[in-house]
Protein backbone atom coordinates (compact mmCIF):
# COMPACT_ATOMS: atom_id res chain seq x y z
CA UNK A 1 0.00 0.00 0.00
CA UNK A 2 1.34 2.98 -1.32
CA UNK A 3 1.89 6.37 0.98
CA UNK A 4 1.68 10.05 -0.25
CA UNK A 5 2.50 13.49 1.41
CA UNK A 6 -0.69 15.76 0.47
CA UNK A 7 -1.85 18.68 0.87
CA UNK A 8 -5.28 19.76 1.91
CA UNK A 9 -7.57 22.51 3.16
CA UNK A 10 -7.72 26.13 3.19
CA UNK A 11 -5.31 26.37 5.74
CA UNK A 12 -3.17 23.96 3.52
CA UNK A 13 -2.19 21.28 5.90
CA UNK A 14 0.70 18.32 5.11
CA UNK A 15 -0.83 14.84 5.63
CA UNK A 16 0.45 11.40 4.85
CA UNK A 17 -1.91 9.16 3.30
CA UNK A 18 -2.21 5.83 2.33
CA UNK A 19 -3.39 4.66 -1.36
CA UNK A 20 -4.84 1.01 -1.90
CA UNK A 21 -4.79 1.23 -5.64
CA UNK A 22 -1.76 -0.26 -7.83
CA UNK A 23 -1.63 2.71 -9.97
CA UNK A 24 0.90 5.38 -8.94
CA UNK A 25 -0.04 9.29 -8.04
CA UNK A 26 2.62 11.98 -9.16
CA UNK A 27 2.97 15.36 -8.12
CA UNK A 28 0.41 17.52 -9.06
CA UNK A 29 -2.46 14.95 -9.00
CA UNK A 30 -5.58 16.33 -7.47
CA UNK A 31 -7.29 13.69 -4.90
CA UNK A 32 -9.87 13.10 -2.20
CA UNK A 33 -8.31 12.37 0.87
CA UNK A 34 -10.40 11.53 3.91
CA UNK A 35 -9.21 13.16 6.50
CA UNK A 36 -10.55 13.54 10.01
CA UNK A 37 -12.48 16.18 9.28
CA UNK A 38 -13.97 14.35 6.54
CA UNK A 39 -13.96 13.94 2.56
CA UNK A 40 -12.05 17.04 1.22
CA UNK A 41 -9.59 17.98 -1.73
CA UNK A 42 -5.78 18.22 -1.87
CA UNK A 43 -2.95 17.77 -4.07
CA UNK A 44 -0.18 15.02 -3.63
CA UNK A 45 3.32 16.61 -3.15
CA UNK A 46 5.83 12.98 -3.20
CA UNK A 47 6.02 9.74 -2.20
CA UNK A 48 5.93 9.41 1.85
CA UNK A 49 9.62 7.72 2.11
CA UNK A 50 11.69 8.22 4.90
CA UNK A 51 14.32 10.60 3.22
CA UNK A 52 10.94 12.86 2.37
CA UNK A 53 9.37 12.51 6.26
CA UNK A 54 13.00 13.29 7.93
CA UNK A 55 12.90 16.50 6.06
CA UNK A 56 9.50 17.59 7.64
CA UNK A 57 9.71 19.05 10.57
CA UNK A 58 6.28 19.34 11.72
CA UNK A 59 3.39 17.30 12.61
CA UNK A 60 1.16 15.21 10.02
CA UNK A 61 -1.88 14.25 9.54
CA UNK A 62 -2.79 10.60 8.61
CA UNK A 63 -5.61 9.54 6.61
CA UNK A 64 -6.49 7.92 3.04
CA UNK A 65 -6.75 8.91 -0.40
CA UNK A 66 -10.24 8.05 -1.67
CA UNK A 67 -9.69 8.24 -5.27
CA UNK A 68 -8.81 11.00 -8.00
CA UNK A 69 -10.54 13.86 -8.67
CA UNK A 70 -13.09 13.40 -11.70
CA UNK A 71 -14.16 16.13 -13.47
CA UNK A 72 -17.57 15.95 -11.59
CA UNK A 73 -15.54 16.18 -8.23
CA UNK A 74 -13.53 19.75 -10.12
CA UNK A 75 -17.48 21.00 -10.41
CA UNK A 76 -18.28 20.03 -7.18
CA UNK A 77 -15.18 21.87 -5.55
CA UNK A 78 -15.86 25.04 -7.81
CA UNK A 79 -19.32 25.47 -6.64
CA UNK A 80 -18.35 24.67 -3.13
CA UNK A 81 -15.99 27.64 -3.67
CA UNK A 82 -19.00 30.09 -5.04
CA UNK A 83 -21.19 28.42 -1.98
CA UNK A 84 -18.71 29.42 0.54
CA UNK A 85 -19.24 33.30 -0.26
CA UNK A 86 -22.90 33.02 0.77
CA UNK A 87 -22.21 31.41 3.56
CA UNK A 88 -19.65 33.66 4.36
CA UNK A 89 -21.90 36.97 4.24
CA UNK A 90 -24.33 34.92 5.99
CA UNK A 91 -22.20 34.13 8.88
CA UNK A 92 -20.46 37.55 8.98
CA UNK A 93 -24.28 38.72 9.24
CA UNK A 94 -25.14 36.56 12.09
CA UNK A 95 -21.83 37.87 14.25
CA UNK A 96 -22.90 41.27 13.63
CA UNK A 97 -26.84 40.47 15.32
CA UNK A 98 -25.44 38.82 18.22
CA UNK A 99 -22.60 41.96 18.49
CA UNK A 100 -19.85 39.58 18.95
CA UNK A 101 -15.83 41.08 19.34
CA UNK A 102 -14.58 38.82 16.39
CA UNK A 103 -13.65 39.51 12.68
CA UNK A 104 -14.49 37.12 10.18
CA UNK A 105 -11.46 35.93 8.10
CA UNK A 106 -13.15 33.02 5.35
CA UNK A 107 -15.54 30.11 6.06
CA UNK A 108 -14.51 26.85 4.36
CA UNK A 109 -16.87 24.52 3.52
CA UNK A 110 -15.88 20.36 3.52
CA UNK A 111 -15.56 19.08 0.15
CA UNK A 112 -17.80 16.22 1.88
CA UNK A 113 -20.11 18.12 3.59
CA UNK A 114 -19.35 16.57 6.98
CA UNK A 115 -18.63 20.63 8.78
CA UNK A 116 -18.15 24.65 8.05
CA UNK A 117 -14.75 25.79 9.82
CA UNK A 118 -15.23 29.20 10.61
CA UNK A 119 -11.64 31.07 10.59
CA UNK A 120 -11.56 34.57 12.77
CA UNK A 121 -9.51 36.86 14.81
CA UNK A 122 -9.62 38.27 18.12
CA UNK A 123 -7.98 40.47 20.66
CA UNK A 124 -9.13 37.93 23.36
CA UNK A 125 -11.27 34.67 23.87
CA UNK A 126 -14.75 34.91 22.64
CA UNK A 127 -18.06 32.82 24.22
CA UNK A 128 -19.09 31.66 20.97
CA UNK A 129 -21.08 29.03 21.67
CA UNK A 130 -24.51 30.51 21.22
CA UNK A 131 -23.25 31.19 17.97
CA UNK A 132 -22.35 28.09 17.32
CA UNK A 133 -25.48 26.55 17.84
CA UNK A 134 -26.84 29.46 16.07
CA UNK A 135 -25.04 28.23 12.80
CA UNK A 136 -25.00 24.78 13.14
CA UNK A 137 -29.29 25.36 12.94
CA UNK A 138 -28.58 27.69 9.62
CA UNK A 139 -26.01 25.62 7.92
CA UNK A 140 -27.19 22.00 9.41
CA UNK A 141 -23.89 20.81 9.69
CA UNK A 142 -21.21 20.73 12.31
CA UNK A 143 -19.09 23.73 12.99
CA UNK A 144 -15.68 24.04 13.74
CA UNK A 145 -14.10 27.63 15.16
CA UNK A 146 -10.60 28.57 14.09
CA UNK A 147 -9.21 31.33 16.26
CA UNK A 148 -6.32 32.28 13.82
CA UNK A 149 -3.29 35.26 13.74
CA UNK A 150 -2.18 37.90 11.63
CA UNK A 151 -0.16 35.95 9.79
CA UNK A 152 -3.02 33.29 9.37
CA UNK A 153 -5.15 35.67 8.21
CA UNK A 154 -2.62 36.28 5.45
CA UNK A 155 -2.06 33.40 4.62
CA UNK A 156 -5.58 32.13 3.98
CA UNK A 157 -6.22 35.92 2.32
CA UNK A 158 -3.30 37.62 0.48
CA UNK A 159 -2.06 36.49 -2.71
CA UNK A 160 1.32 38.26 -4.23
CA UNK A 161 4.22 39.85 -2.22
CA UNK A 162 6.36 42.98 -2.84
CA UNK A 163 8.59 40.24 -4.72
CA UNK A 164 5.87 39.65 -7.43
CA UNK A 165 5.38 36.09 -6.27
CA UNK A 166 2.92 34.35 -4.31
CA UNK A 167 3.23 35.17 -0.32
CA UNK A 168 5.25 32.55 0.76
CA UNK A 169 2.62 31.36 3.52
CA UNK A 170 0.24 31.09 0.99
CA UNK A 171 2.74 28.98 -1.25
CA UNK A 172 4.95 26.22 0.40
CA UNK A 173 5.48 27.24 3.94
CA UNK A 174 3.90 25.12 6.43
CA UNK A 175 5.18 26.86 9.62
CA UNK A 176 5.38 30.20 9.94
CA UNK A 177 9.53 31.01 10.50
CA UNK A 178 10.51 32.80 13.61
CA UNK A 179 11.34 36.39 12.27
CA UNK A 180 13.08 39.40 14.66
CA UNK A 181 14.74 42.94 13.59
CA UNK A 182 18.03 41.42 14.90
CA UNK A 183 17.99 39.20 11.43
CA UNK A 184 17.47 42.39 9.57
CA UNK A 185 20.11 44.71 11.32
CA UNK A 186 22.60 41.45 10.51
CA UNK A 187 21.38 41.11 6.64
CA UNK A 188 22.17 45.23 6.66
CA UNK A 189 18.03 45.67 5.00
CA UNK A 190 16.80 48.63 5.10
CA UNK A 191 14.92 49.26 8.72
CA UNK A 192 12.17 51.27 6.87
CA UNK A 193 9.03 48.52 8.50
CA UNK A 194 7.18 49.31 4.77
CA UNK A 195 9.92 47.82 2.96
CA UNK A 196 10.51 45.09 5.54
CA UNK A 197 6.92 44.12 6.33
CA UNK A 198 4.98 41.43 4.77
CA UNK A 199 0.99 41.54 3.63
CA UNK A 200 0.20 40.37 7.23
CA UNK A 201 2.20 43.47 8.69
CA UNK A 202 4.85 41.29 10.24
CA UNK A 203 8.63 40.89 9.71
CA UNK A 204 8.92 39.26 6.03
CA UNK A 205 9.49 35.62 6.28
CA UNK A 206 11.78 35.93 3.83
CA UNK A 207 14.53 37.32 6.24
CA UNK A 208 15.06 34.17 7.99
CA UNK A 209 15.78 32.20 4.76
CA UNK A 210 19.42 33.33 4.71
CA UNK A 211 20.12 34.69 8.40
CA UNK A 212 22.11 31.25 9.39
CA UNK A 213 23.94 31.88 6.17
CA UNK A 214 25.14 35.36 7.52
CA UNK A 215 25.36 34.34 11.36
CA UNK A 216 27.84 31.67 10.24
CA UNK A 217 29.94 34.13 8.06
CA UNK A 218 30.05 36.84 10.87
CA UNK A 219 31.37 34.05 13.61
CA UNK A 220 34.37 33.32 11.28
CA UNK A 221 34.70 37.26 10.96
CA UNK A 222 37.18 39.18 13.50
CA UNK A 223 34.51 41.31 15.83
CA UNK A 224 34.58 45.74 15.19
CA UNK A 225 37.10 47.38 16.89
CA UNK A 226 39.78 44.39 17.17
CA UNK A 227 43.08 45.24 15.87
CA UNK A 228 44.38 43.11 12.39
CA UNK A 229 47.00 42.77 10.45
CA UNK A 230 46.77 42.65 6.61
CA UNK A 231 48.90 42.75 3.35
CA UNK A 232 47.75 46.76 3.24
CA UNK A 233 49.21 47.06 6.92
CA UNK A 234 47.86 47.03 10.47
CA UNK A 235 44.59 48.46 11.29
CA UNK A 236 41.02 48.35 12.88
CA UNK A 237 38.34 46.06 11.95
CA UNK A 238 35.13 49.04 11.47
CA UNK A 239 32.87 46.55 9.34
CA UNK A 240 32.17 43.15 7.25
CA UNK A 241 30.83 42.70 4.18
CA UNK A 242 29.42 39.32 5.09
CA UNK A 243 28.73 38.00 1.54
CA UNK A 244 31.65 38.83 -0.08
CA UNK A 245 33.93 37.49 2.49
CA UNK A 246 35.59 40.98 3.05
CA UNK A 247 36.56 42.58 6.34
CA UNK A 248 36.55 46.80 6.48
CA UNK A 249 39.74 47.58 7.86
CA UNK A 250 40.52 51.59 8.66
CA UNK A 251 44.52 51.59 7.87
CA UNK A 252 46.47 54.49 9.45
CA UNK A 253 47.43 56.87 5.59
CA UNK A 254 45.42 54.26 3.92
CA UNK A 255 42.22 55.00 4.51
CA UNK A 256 39.68 52.35 4.73
CA UNK A 257 40.06 49.15 3.01
CA UNK A 258 38.12 46.36 2.10
CA UNK A 259 40.36 42.66 2.64
CA UNK A 260 39.46 39.33 2.19
CA UNK A 261 38.94 37.35 4.91
CA UNK A 262 41.52 34.90 4.15
CA UNK A 263 44.05 37.58 3.93
CA UNK A 264 43.36 39.06 7.87
CA UNK A 265 45.24 37.91 10.98
CA UNK A 266 43.81 38.85 13.85
CA UNK A 267 46.02 41.00 16.48
CA UNK A 268 46.65 41.13 20.39
CA UNK A 269 46.68 44.18 22.54
CA UNK A 270 50.62 43.53 22.22
CA UNK A 271 50.67 43.43 18.45
CA UNK A 272 51.54 40.02 18.05
CA UNK A 273 49.51 37.40 16.06
CA UNK A 274 46.66 35.43 18.28
CA UNK A 275 47.51 32.09 18.85
CA UNK A 276 45.26 29.53 18.24
CA UNK A 277 44.17 27.54 21.34
CA UNK A 278 45.29 23.81 20.86
CA UNK A 279 42.33 21.07 20.97
CA UNK A 280 41.95 19.48 24.54
CA UNK A 281 43.11 15.78 23.72
CA UNK A 282 40.17 13.56 24.45
CA UNK A 283 40.46 11.06 27.08
CA UNK A 284 40.25 7.68 26.06
CA UNK A 285 37.62 5.72 27.77
CA UNK A 286 38.83 2.87 29.76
Amino acid sequence: MAKYITRYGAMRLLGVFTYPDNLPLLHGFDIIAQTNRGQECGVVLCDATAETLARLNTELTEGRIVRQMSEEDKLQQRQLREVEKDEFVRCRNIIEKMNLVMDLVRVEHIFGGERLIVYYTADGRVDFRELVKTLASEFQTRIEMRQIGVRDETKLLADFGDCGKEVCCNWYLVEMPPVSMKMAKLQKATLDPAKISGRCGRLKCCLRYEYDHYAESLRQMPLAGKIVSTPEGEGKVIGHELLAGLVAVEIPDAGKKSIPLRDVVLLNTEGGAVKEKPAKKQERKK
